[in-house]
């Protein structure tokens, strides 16, 4: 008998950091959680980090994934914005390894391929076809959420013979 593979999928951010929970087994993927954690923003940035840490954390005893898929950097013109987008993904990177699970990095061109077919594909593509895949009936508003899932499934894509 196979046993249940759970994922976390993650989409970075210190503003808005999705996730995305699903299991995975013999071919069937059950959405077990979605969300957001979002740091205070009239907050330090120490004290947006550790708000980022402490809910990971939280969500990472709660619901006890097997591993991690988190989105890696993408570049961007902006260096101070991808600064803050690296500091926000050490500290969910830590979480992870402070509860004992691996992160694995998906670059966002990967995760594009392999949910819509398309490395170039917008974020209304990813959604759509988020919801159909997992079969969601009304999709949550945040890009963020449908990204974290798009990430969890691009694990369990890579990663068949779980």
């Amino acid at each position: 008998m196979k046993k249940i593979q759970r994922v976390i999928g993650v989409d970075p951010g210190l503003n808005t950091t999705g996730f995305g929970i699903l299991d995975q087994k013999a071919g069937q993927i059950r959405v077990v959680a979605y969300g957001t954690i979002k740091p205070p923003s009239k907050e330090s940035l120490a004290n947006r980090l550790e708000y980022l840490n402490s809910h990971m954390n939280d969500l990472l005893r709660k619901f006890e994934p097997h591993i991690m898929a988190i989105e890696d950097t993408f570049y961007s013109n902006n260096i101070k914005s991808s600064l803050l987008l690296g500091q926000a993904r050490g500290v969910l990177i830590l979480a992870a390894a402070s509860n004992g699970l691996a992160a694995i990095d998906y670059a966002p061109r990967k995760v594009k391929q392999s949910v819509v077919g398309s490395g170039s594909a917008d974020k209304k593509q990813i959604q759509y076809m988020v919801k159909q895949i997992l079969k969601i009936d009304s999709m949550p508003k945040s890009m963020d959420i449908s990204d974290a899932l798009a990430i969890a499934l691009c694990h369990i894509n890579q990663n068949k013979y779980l």
